[in-house]
């Protein structure tokens, strides 16, 4: 008899981890032909791996039940993350934001700190196997049957992610696991994921459709502010920093957080809203532009916003302006100008939807985590299942979080779960995993 845990990723290395140094025989169980492949892709191949934050700012940064989260972060937090890898050799750095990355920036690292771990805890690794139904017997799991064999278990932890990022594995197999033993799955979306834009609105308040504009694909843009608005215009949500011009809409830190926001929401009933300037008021920037056409007065206007915006984004404000592109400046209206301030101020663009989830960082939805106990990750209706990570109806903003998520409900899955002889009564709960304060 052993502690089962179905998925090799942050979660369910962390959780197999636990509890092979709590005593426990561990099988863990991978489909793909190496763990943690997913994480291989994490911040953009550096793996921000977690976020230099105290609890409450932590649980700020969580938008689906951030309470559920309190005992699996006190259990192992961001400190004890960072810890984690460097007694074991790997060296850690704090960038902005609180953003924690390994110094060599290399995923590789990180994945190879824990499969190291996992392998000196004495757990057993088996890659290439997909499991295909658990075996439930009077309220327990008694059996985890595979593609290559079954496996009798006195637990099971299932930490085999989401839907995002499907080529890495995360096919929602913890979803069907779950359901077929009573569990209910909240409707899983996409999170931190790019939002579409159906076009945009100009100056004088029509709606343009995104192929009939000099649409700016590939153009970054930082320090922007960055909105969500409904219909009406009242503001939801409020994002400040980096964005990016897509074919189809917009991506880029500012922008995945605020996808984030919206997933459960109509997306039709939103608009995206940019100020191009958040630093200057409309008073202040429209003497900046008056400025500037002064000291051009005999350029055409497609000639003189160069100090104003980046190259790439002028055609399409311009476009939305409908300010003659020929046009003299010193001919230029005031009306016109308060136009060009308003756009730059608070450019608004329908939303058509949110990327697939196949573009998402992570997923929204999952175990409803009501059927959950947070104190320990155990199934409230199965005996000896617990639930780590993604699976979870848990999902947090970009920093680092979703990571800190996946191992701090990991190691309490496997700090918590009974095995054979009753072992953690036994030890008293001890385990090698040092996350002393």
């Amino acid at each position: 008899m052993s502690i089962v845990v179905i998925g090799a990723g942050p979660a369910g290395m962390m959780a197999a981890i636990a509890a092979a140094r709590r005593g426990c025989d561990v099988l863990l169980i991978e489909k793909n032909d190496r763990p943690g492949r997913k994480m291989y892709i994490s911040g953009k191949g550096r793996c921000n791996i977690t976020n230099d934050t105290d609890i409450p700012g932590f649980l700020k940064e969580v938008v689906s039940n951030p309470k559920f989260l309190m005992s699996a972060l006190s259990a192992f937090s961001p400190y004890d993350t960072v810890n984690f890898f460097e007694q074991r050799g790997l060296p850690m750095k704090t960038e902005r934001g609180g953003r924690v990355f390994p110094v060599s920036d290399k995923s590789a690292d990180v994945i190879d700190c824990l499969v190291r771990e996992v392998k000196a805890s004495g757990v057993l690794l088996h890659t290439s196997e997909t499991v295909v139904r658990l075996e439930e017997k009077d309220g327990r799991i008694v059996r985890v049957i595979t593609d290559k064999g079954s496996y009798d278990a006195d637990a099971v932890v299932i930490a085999c992610g989401g839907l995002s990022y499907p080529k890495t594995g995360s096919t929602g197999d913890g979803y069907a696991f779950a359901r077929a033993l009573g569990h209910t799955i909240k409707d899983p979306k996409p999170a931190l994921c790019p939002i579409l834009l159906s076009g945009a609105v100009d100056a004088a308040g029509n709606t343009i459709s995104r192929e009939q504009l000099p649409f700016p694909e590939g153009l970054s843009l930082k320090n922007i502010e960055a909105r969500i608005l409904l219909q009406g215009g009242s503001a939801l949500f409020c994002e400040f920093g980096e964005m990016l011009f897509t074919e189809k809409g917009v991506s880029g830190p500012a922008v995945l957080s605020l996808s984030s926001r919206i997933n459960r929401l109509e997306p039709k009933s939103l608009l995206f809203a940019i100020d191009f300037k958040p630093a200057l008021d409309i008073k202040t920037l429209d003497a900046r532009i008056l400025r500037d056409f002064g000291q051009n007065a005999n350029k055409q206007f497609k000639n003189s916003l160069n100090e104003l915006l980046p190259k790439s984004a002028i055609p399409f404000i311009i476009a939305l302006s409908r300010i003659d592109p020929e046009k003299p400046v010193n001919l230029i209206q005031r009306e016109e100008r308060k136009g060009l301030v308003g756009l730059l101020k608070g450019l608004k663009m329908p939303v058509g939807d949110l990327g697939s989830i196949n573009e998402a960082i992570v997923t929204a939805g999952g175990v409803n985590v009501r059927e959950v106990n947070p104190a320990t990750m155990r199934s409230k209706l199965v005996e000896n299942l617990y639930f780590a990570g993604e699976v979870l109806d848990v999902d947090a903003l970009t920093g680092g979080y979703n990571m800190q998520i996946a191992m701090s409900t990991g190691y309490l899955a496997g700090m918590k779960l009974e095995c054979q002889n009753n072992i953690e009564e036994q030890n008293g709960g001890n385990c090698d995993v040092d996350n002393s304060h």
